[in-house]
């Protein structure tokens, strides 16, 4: 009998929004704000990072088939949040009241108003 991993959630230090830094990969040293998180694979969609060349063929007669170039997930553990009160890549902590992330350069809290 085959038996199934138990999907475990990971609390992430990133959310939908958030304003990335990226520390590998061939975008290295850029900047985006993240458009979709998937929590399931550890992975985010980031606004023009990664970006690939995907060829779609028609399937009806109004759309649109050619290359298209899109968005790839990036693995979260190589994108750094940038706190939005100091500017600057940084890594959180989380408040156990507030449940709050905190820049671990500034103190001050990293949520977007």
């Amino acid at each position: 009998m085959i038996q199934r991993k138990k999907l475990e959630r990971h609390k992430l230090h990133i959310k939908t929004g958030d304003e990335v830094y990226v520390l590998s990969g061939k975008d290295k040293g850029k900047t985006g704000a993240i458009l979709h998180v998937i929590p399931e694979k550890d992975r985010a969609i980031v606004e023009g990072i990664n970006m690939i060349i995907k060829h779609v063929r028609r399937t009806s007669p109004q759309q649109q088939s050619g290359r298209i170039e899109r968005e790839a997930p990036v693995h979260i553990s190589n994108l750094k949040l940038i706190c939005p009160r100091c500017n600057q890549a940084t890594r959180t902590r989380r408040d156990l009241k507030t449940r709050a992330r905190i820049c671990r350069k500034c103190e001050e809290v990293a949520e977007r108003d």
